[in-house]
């Protein structure tokens, strides 16, 4: 038997429905049902989200943009440990605490490089087209494991803390894969077409520095624009990436895509789009200046970028 995606989609779909119940069983919660139906809501697109037809998974993400945008996914007080017990346990662990977090890169990398030697016959036991998210969830779910032993804790307490931390970003943190698809629907729209013609027309494309700061600076402000650097992706690559870089300079895919996308994280750390990544850290570290963190950000998101672009026309070629 393989390990698909669809184990991981599985598993974010169940943690999702239990945070959904324990959020509409919560009668304390200002907004219960309607919180509560958001999350189930997304549990099911990820449950089941392959036997239903795309015209329900779009009623359903519709059903999800009503409640969210009539303010119908608001935070409330869920149980968490006494102040007193939590310093208690943080003496007592130190930084054993950091052990589970960096099981999951460990886990991940290591699944990854051992992937094609994982065959049963001649069955692979991990798909090899998404082996790395696998290995990530897989490593979740191990750090998981590592961490109920080290904290002496249950599985049931995580899930309380999943919901502490689901209600915190509340709809924002269902942004990233809402950006990612919008990439897509720009895609199929034309914009990456409409995107090479402009460039072509009005920026001098001959010169191989300049269209590698046009495909990169590109890919950082249309992450500034939409939130989210999947979403910028599809446009820049289907505009200059894979026309300009590939069809005429020929650089290198897989570097021109993983610069392309470091880019766009550039253009992540300094936008208000990205309210799951930008926003909500202000908000739960209560910061007068909901814009605090993207101030700092900006000129390491500049330092980078700048550093990209020459770092592409380095080793791209």
């Amino acid at each position: 038997m393989t390990i698909t995606l669809n184990w991981l989609f599985w598993l974010v779909g169940i943690v999702l429905l239990i945070v959904g119940g324990m959020i509409l069983l919560d009668r304390e919660h200002p907004r219960r049902l309607t919180a509560g139906g958001f999350w189930i809501l997304y549990a099911l697109i990820f449950l089941i989200g392959d036997y239903l037809s795309a015209e329900v998974v779009g009623v359903l993400v519709l059903a999800m943009a009503v409640i969210a945008g009539f303010g119908g996914v608001t935070a409330g007080t869920p149980k968490v440990l006494s102040l007193e017990a939590r310093l208690a346990s943080a003496k007592r662990l130190g930084n054993k605490i950091f052990v589970p977090a960096l099981i999951i890169p460990a886990v991940t990398v290591v699944l990854t490089l051992a992937a094609s030697h994982l065959v049963v016959g001649k069955t692979p036991l991990v798909d090899p087209k998404n082996v790395t998210l696998i290995g990530f969830g897989i490593g979740c779910v191990i750090a998981l494991a590592i961490a109920c032993v080290i904290t002496r804790d249950s599985v049931g307490q995580s899930m309380q803390e999943a919901r502490r931390l689901v209600d915190a970003l509340s709809w924002a943190a269902v942004l990233p894969q809402m950006l990612g698809m919008l990439g897509l629907v720009f895609s199929d729209a034309g914009v990456g077409k409409a995107v090479a013609h402009v460039t072509t027309s009005y920026i001098d494309m001959d010169m191989r520095f300049v269209a590698v700061a046009v495909y990169c600076i590109g890919m950082a402000l249309f992450t500034v624009i939409m939130g989210n650097g999947f979403a910028a992706f599809p446009v820049m690559a289907g505009g200059v990436g894979v026309p300009v870089l590939v069809g005429v300079f020929h650089v290198n895919p897989a570097m021109m895509a993983a610069i392309g996308m470091f880019s766009g994280y550039c253009g992540t750390l300094m936008t208000p789009m990205a309210a799951n990544f930008n926003i909500v850290p202000a908000a739960l570290l209560e910061l007068p200046d909901k814009n605090a963190v993207i101030r700092v950000q900006v000129p390491t998101g500049l330092g980078i970028l700048a550093a990209n672009i020459v770092l592409l026309n380095v080793f791209g070629f």
